[in-house]
């Protein structure tokens, strides 16, 4: 038999085979080529208004107690970019809220936000659990061990994300960049076994996330990163996390992956290969520098950059994926913090601010680097509150004795999401927000070198991410969030104005779809 193709088939073949091309390969190849661009590059990043608030109100209650040094670097951090969190339905619109914070942003600057709300919110942790509920206990809260379909609490997440995309569906000139969902699918790699991370909270999570991307990603002017915990969390289950992700069929949707969000990991050095410092290997080479000791753990992944790497490397071995990635710095400028276990994640004595928001990252595949926590907002509070009472919603994962508030002469730490000005001036005191952070430091001061005033500024009401359990080395997130509530300044970053990222996203893919068509009209004429 011989096959019909060109001029031999008849009409109805002819258009067929044009569909055919059309929805197979020029409309998956075009959108790739809008999302195959790096959303941060050329634009000017927006400041958080309440952000700048809280530390100018912290420089003027500290000014005459402390040092020049500390001062100097918390004029500097008022006008650095962070995230802003939409940890609640209520911070989509009216004040305070994505739709009062976009409609401020007058120059177009680039604005990040991470969306954070899934029924049953961080599963392995007690400082961030969210409002919506797959079902609820009798006093409210969430009951996550109930078996059953999560239907209610789905409605409820779609209608979240229904409501974010009809705000930034009216911002449509003011390019975007989305975090999905801090530590959840995590949480699914590595707690499966705790009753809390399964039955309706593993439907709940991976059916929101999916509607979440599929609806995000319809936006010309959004880029989307799915969060992808850290090196010490999932280095060692990242060809799991992979497979995950690419089972829900949405890589063509993303740009790429979140890593350290909340988190104090490290950047780290890339090594020649991945695996190079684990044993058998153990290589002495200067990229090795570990001192969590995860490599000797059989762990690749013994800093964020070599977590990258690892990461890239699945991805392409299993869906054949290169993404792209982001970083969170707000809290790692610090190599060596001394702690006691790197597994502790809440309020970790001795972390310095990271480097600040910057594409210049020395690695392709690294769009940026990012303050997507706000540093000096806390990750989770003491048993007892700064006003005496017992915390509501404490974490044993605060009472480490590498957590703020637990040593003599140290205040209570506040509710996740509160200001905590202790903390921030630590930040401060071991900021390296320009130093490259590869090269190994000294431990860090511990303390910072003034004592704060007791009662906190601005106390935004938010809720952390989640705590893994099962991995050794796990040192999870702690997200809270900003709420803007008057006109943000936005300083450009090195880079010019670029046009707004959401006309030209759609120019291209116009140009792109009339260029395939016109050359499958030739193919099969």
């Amino acid at each position: 038999s011989t096959q019909s193709t060109g001029k031999n088939q008849n009409p109805t073949e002819k258009m067929n085979l044009f569909i055919y091309v059309i929805l197979c390969c020029c409309i998956p190849l075009c959108y790739s080529s809008v999302t195959s661009s790096n959303p941060f590059s050329g634009k000017s990043f927006f400041v958080v208004p309440t952000f700048s608030e809280s530390i100018s109100s912290t420089i003027e209650q500290n000014n005459s107690t402390a040092s020049s040094d500390v001062i100097k670097v918390l004029e500097e951090v008022r006008n650095i970019p962070t995230a802003f969190w939409i940890d609640k339905k209520s911070r989509i619109n009216g004040n305070s809220s994505v739709s009062s914070l976009l409609s401020a942003n007058t120059d177009n600057s680039l604005v990040v936000f991470i969306v954070y709300d899934l029924p049953n919110r961080d599963c392995s942790a007690k400082a961030s659990n969210g409002e919506i509920c797959c079902y609820k206990k009798n006093d409210s809260t969430c009951d996550y061990t109930q078996t059953g379909d999560c239907a209610d609490g789905i409605t409820q997440y779609k209608e979240y994300i229904d409501a974010i995309v009809a705000v930034f569906t009216t911002h449509s000139s003011v390019p975007i960049v989305v975090v999905i969902e801090p530590d959840s699918l995590p949480n699914l790699i590595t707690n499966q076994n705790l009753p809390t991370c399964g039955n309706a909270t593993n439907t709940a999570y991976l059916t929101g996330i999916t509607y979440a991307v599929n609806q995000l990603s319809s936006l010309s002017n959004v880029a989307i990163y799915i969060d992808a915990a850290h090196g010490g969390w999932l280095g060692w289950g990242a060809v799991q996390y992979a497979e995950l992700i690419n089972k829900l069929d949405i890589l063509t949707k993303i740009r790429g992956f979140s890593t350290n969000v909340s988190n104090y990991r490290r950047l780290g050095q890339t090594c020649p290969t991945v695996g190079q410092c684990t044993p058998p290997t153990s290589s002495n080479h200067s990229c090795c520098y570990d001192p969590c000791g995860l490599a000797s753990s059989y762990n690749p992944a013994h800093d964020e950059l070599n977590y990258i790497q690892v990461l890239t490397q699945k991805f392409q071995s299993v869906a054949n994926y290169t993404p792209h990635f982001i970083i969170d710095t707000a809290r790692n400028g610090v190599n060596d913090m001394g702690v006691v276990s790197c597994s502790n994640w809440c309020n970790i004595r001795g972390a310095g601010l990271g480097l600040r928001p910057t594409t210049k990252t020395d690695n392709s595949l690294i769009d940026a680097y990012y303050w997507l926590k706000t540093p000096g907002e806390s990750d989770g509070c003491t048993k007892e509150l700064p006003t005496g009472q017992i915390c509501p919603r404490f974490d044993d994962a605060c009472l480490s004795i590498d957590s703020i508030g637990n040593k003599t002469g140290e205040p209570k730490a506040p509710e996740a999401g509160q200001w905590f000005e202790y903390q921030i001036l630590m930040l401060a005191t071991n900021a390296h927000l320009d130093a490259p952070t590869s090269t190994p430091t000294s431990t860090p001061t511990s303390t910072p070198t003034l004592t704060p005033t007791s009662t906190p500024t601005s106390t935004p009401t938010s809720t952390p991410t989640s705590t893994p359990t099962s991995t050794p080395t796990s040192t999870p997130t702690s997200t809270p969030t900003s709420t803007p509530t008057s006109t943000p300044t936005s300083p450009p970053t090195s880079h010019p104005t670029s046009p707004p990222s959401g006309v030209r996203r759609s120019v291209v893919l116009l140009e792109c779809l009339m260029l395939c068509s016109v050359l499958a009209l030739i193919l099969f004429s």
